[in-house]
């Protein structure tokens, strides 16, 4: 034996002498492995508030305020270190008795020199005599695009109530890891809700403005007797199978989908005049209605209505922009108004409520223009220059078939005439009038913009002319005549796509195309089958579809006061490149695959990371994906189950 210690230093020596690049192995991309702990692993009876455990090789650990959670929720946060191959865990708040305490990891656990996540980890023990080791699975996703929830509390409620949520703590926690997945541990037997909460506060209840995602069913938790069938390599190199018996904790499929019921404060944030002419007011958060405006500081009480004024508002009501018509009131430098509206009480509730706001505005100085020596050689007076009001001509050159003319004003309109605006198609050297255009505005509360329908020819060249006085804005300015050329793109500059979706849910479904970045590019209900997109431009693109279950074409968000879920979203696995003048039909099943792996990996925004930043840009996205797939729970992704229990608890 003596020997052998002695080749040991004599090889130990030589490498740290030879100064030249060392040779290494196969890269390590093998995960701490966990040794032993004190208190043990399902201790009991464990009256000490520091825990040590004790792993193969040195440790860092990475986001621990983030990642890492103690069951029962501790009101102070637990002191959590590394050293070494030790890490150590203060618990702050006192123990409990007749407690299971569970401290979960998720993947805050790597090894030092590689970075290799050890994904999952939780150590549990009892202050009583027995240990509750029940324990929950499942996954959670954004439930607009599908982006795995990283970092969210997931918990559970032993109280039904509906109100549990919002005013008890969670009984048990956990955090998803880069994939969305957790696992809640120590429970005992019984009924639970399962909720998850972006927990910004750290109060452990869901508030109003918070993330948050609910299963629809009660669980119960319960653990099956199983035989595990793991392939081995024996001593030669071959295959072996090896049999034994193992458990399977249920249910290890909950898929939940998290949403924001878009709750904010409301109350004004802010109020301008930026001109005379114009107040300016936003709200905290949108609004299904109106401030109502009165000057109160004239001779009489004026309401800033339709009479005096002209709205420009978003389609939310929380951005208003209000153009004074009335030349004696945006003539005066100063302006106390009285502004009625919907606030926010102490309560939580809205209320109307009063504000006195002056608005001021102070007017520039009027510089003196100098004479030049040539001006006004026959001694009258110089012609003053008359402003005129611009067009912005909004169509992109060329014109798409499917697309409106547009146009917008730097100022809100108070007359249009359409039979002012002329269209002439090309027809060899001449120009053959087809119509007079008739524009109305885009929408009710943005009067700046207008649009005009027209069936254009594709590939056909046209003239717009614009007579001079065809607009008039709201303080007596007009246009001057404008003309131009328009040139339709033909038809062989296109691509159509049709997906062929089988009608399984029973509900409207609508199709998004999507370009990068998951910014819709069109939209297409699904009609007979199939959901038709024409008229696209060649280049890639992706797709999703949503279940319009309250038929109002629009995507809609979950509620937990009538505990609907947010409407379910499918992303098409695959990318769509689209070329001129090719007609693309693709098959759609929405339920065909598990929902983690319908989203295509080039427009997942929350990859796993599990190394630096430096590390990590030479690193292949697939397959450090894959490797955070394995060993979590049976089937490692999930599989058909998902799609079976979205149909049984939502349709």
């Amino acid at each position: 034996m003596h020997w052998l210690v002695a080749v040991v230093i004599a090889a130990t020596v030589a490498a740290c002498a030879n100064m030249g690049t060392i040779e290494g192995g196969p890269r390590d991309v093998t995960p701490p492995v966990f040794l032993r702990s004190e208190p043990q692993p399902s201790a009991t009876k464990v009256d000490n508030q520091r825990i040590d455990l004790f792993f193969d090789e040195n440790v860092q650990l990475k986001d621990v305020s983030s990642k890492v959670v103690v069951s029962p929720a501790q009101s102070q946060m637990p002191v959590i270190t590394a050293n070494g191959k030790r890490v150590t865990v203060e618990l702050k708040d006192s123990l409990i008795p007749n407690t299971t305490y569970t401290i979960d990891f998720a993947d805050a656990i790597a090894d030092l020199n590689e970075g290799n996540i050890y994904d999952g980890f939780a150590m549990d023990f009892a202050t009583g005599d027995s240990i509750d080791s029940l324990r929950i699975s499942g996954m959670v996703f954004e439930a607009r695009n599908l982006e795995p929830a990283q970092n969210m509390l997931v918990g559970v409620h032993s109280n039904l109530d509906d109100s549990a949520l919002t005013t008890l703590p969670l009984v048990r926690i956990a955090k998803t890891n880069q994939l969305g997945q957790f696992t809640v541990r120590g429970l005992k037997p019984g009924n639970y809700r399962v909720f998850a909460i972006n927990d910004v506060n750290r109060d452990y209840k869901w508030d109003r403005s918070e993330d948050v995602a609910f299963y629809d069913v009660t669980v119960s938790p319960k653990v099956n007797n199983i035989t595990v069938t793991d392939t081995l390599l024996d001593s030669e190199g071959k295959d072996s199978i090896d049999v034994h018996p193992g458990v399977e904790y249920l249910p290890n499929d909950i898929l939940m989908t998290w949403f924001n019921q878009g709750y904010k404060a409301q109350y004004m944030a802010s109020h301008a005049r930026p001109d005379s002419a114009k107040i300016t007011i936003e709200m905290a958060a949108p609004s299904d209605s109106l401030p109502v405006l009165t000057i109160i500081d004239g001779d009489r009480r004026t309401v800033i209505d339709e009479t005096v004024s002209r709205l420009q508002a978003s389609m939310t009501l929380d951005t208003l922009t209000y153009w004074i018509t009335d030349p004696a009131i945006y003539s005066r430098d100063s302006l106390l108004i009285e502004t009625r509206y919907l606030k926010t009480d102490t309560n939580d509730n809205l209320s109307w409520t009063n504000d006195t706001i002056y608005y001021n505005f102070r007017r520039p100085k009027q510089k003196k223009e100098k004479k030049k020596k040539d001006d006004n050689t026959d001694g009258t007076d110089s012609v003053p220059k008359i402003e005129l009001l611009d067009i912005s001509l909004k169509s992109i050159s060329p014109q798409d078939v499917n697309r409106p003319l547009r146009f917008s004003v730097p100022v809100p309109l108070a007359g249009l005439d359409s039979t002012a605006f002329h269209l002439d198609m090309k027809q060899d050297s001449l120009w053959i009038p087809v119509t007079d255009l008739k524009f109305v505005p885009d929408t009710i509360y943005h009067p700046l913009d207008y649009k005009a329908e027209y069936a254009w020819v594709p590939g056909e060249t046209y003239r717009l002319t614009i007579d001079s006085l065809a607009v008039t804005s709201i303080y007596g300015r007009w246009n001057k005549q404008i003309t131009k050329e328009i040139n339709v793109r033909p038809l062989e500059d296109y691509s159509s796509l049709i997906f062929n979706i089988p009608d399984t849910v029973g509900a409207p479904i609508i199709v998004e195309l999507l370009a990068s970045g998951d910014k819709v590019a069109g939209v297409a209900p699904v009609i007979g089958g199939k959901a038709v997109l024409p008229f696209l431009q060649p280049g890639t693109y992706y797709a999703r579809a949503f279940i319009d279950r309250d038929s109002d074409g629009l995507w809609t968000t979950g509620d937990i006061a009538s505990w609907r879920q947010p409407e379910d979203v499918f992303y098409y696995p695959k990318k769509i490149n689209l070329k001129k003048n090719w007609d693309l039909e693709q098959t759609w099943n929405l339920f065909e695959l598990p929902v983690d792996i319908q989203k295509p990996l080039e427009i997942k925004k929350n990859k796993p990371k599990k190394k630096d930043d430096d590390e990590k840009k030479n690193d292949d996205d697939d397959e450090e994906e894959d490797d955070w797939n394995t060993n979590f729970m049976p089937g490692s992704r999930y599989n058909d189950d998902f799609n079976r229990q979205r149909n049984r608890n939502r349709f």
